[in-house]
């Protein structure tokens, strides 16, 4: 059956492949991207329509919510796989810092905006995590701004355990009510990743070690075709953090707290509703 498949960082890396991957199986695929040119030249490329917005903005999310209810009324299935790591902290033109909103912040809200949509279309929401969530996830819930000691790989390893918290909650949330929701992680893929941060993990993505650690895009981007396409309870467990298309087993105690995620999703919710 072919669905209806909104893929945020749709114009590089893993979103890219997939979109080209999906598209190639006959689904209607909707690509998102930070870049016009980028976003644009992939959308040519695969003739489907595509949007621009920039995460660090979230008036443009607004926007972005906006025209794709006009235009879809019906989601089958949302990709956030928009993101990214940073290098020295700033904050964005709404007062978060940029980590934590392009990642979690931004996803959340448009999440939240295209509710109507995703429960017409009965959809599966993806969110593209990471084993940095295990590896460099230190989450302080009241310091979600990441205030105190910041440095680049924690606030992405806190904004990908954010990703995987707010998969639980949703399917807690809206489970019930025909949402699914399901995190994997991609891999360390070959892409423009960490191209802004002079942090160790740009060599490792763009230096000599690229080929020892890295896998290309089109690898990158098998587990979100496989969750896109599958059947929620059959193919995958709702609500859960794939790695390898297997429930991760290698994981901390902080991605398995009901508590914890109620609360990240609460204080989100409490920051979008104070941002102008």
């Amino acid at each position: 059956m072919s669905k209806t498949i909104i893929i945020t960082g749709g114009s590089d890396g893993i979103g890219a492949a997939a979109a080209r991957t999906l598209v190639g199986r006959g689904h209607r695929v909707v690509i998102v991207g930070r870049s016009e040119g980028k976003t644009k030249s992939i959308a040519a490329e695969l003739s489907v329509p595509y949007y621009v917005a920039d995460f660090a903005e979230l008036n443009q999310v607004r926007k972005l919510a906006d025209d794709l209810l006009k235009a879809y009324p019906e989601i089958n299935v949302l990709a956030n796989n928009a993101g990214g790591i940073m290098g020295k902290r700033t904050q964005t033109v709404d007062g978060h810092e940029t980590t934590f909103q392009v990642n979690h912040l931004a996803p959340f809200l448009l999440t939240s905006l295209l509710m109507p949509a995703l429960f017409a279309g009965k959809a599966t929401i993806i969110q593209t995590a990471s084993a940095a969530a295990r590896i460099f996830g230190r989450m302080d819930i009241e310091d979600l701004q990441n205030t105190v000691g910041y440095a680049p790989q924690k606030a992405y390893g806190n904004a990908k355990l954010a990703n995987i918290l707010f998969t639980q909650e949703l399917q807690h949330r809206f489970g019930p009510r025909g949402v699914t929701a399901v995190a994997f992680h991609p891999g360390i893929v070959a892409s423009s990743f960490a191209s802004e941060t002079t942090h160790f993990m740009r060599r490792i993505y763009h230096g000599p070690l690229k080929r020892l650690f890295t896998v290309t895009p089109e690898k990158g981007s098998d587990q979100l075709v496989w969750l896109a396409e599958g059947t929620p309870g059959t193919t995958f467990l709702p609500g859960s953090y794939y790695e390898s298309r297997r429930i991760a087993t290698r994981v901390s105690a902080e991605m398995h707290n009901p508590k914890f995620a109620e609360q990240l999703w609460k204080k989100s919710a409490s920051l979008l509703r104070t941002a102008n």
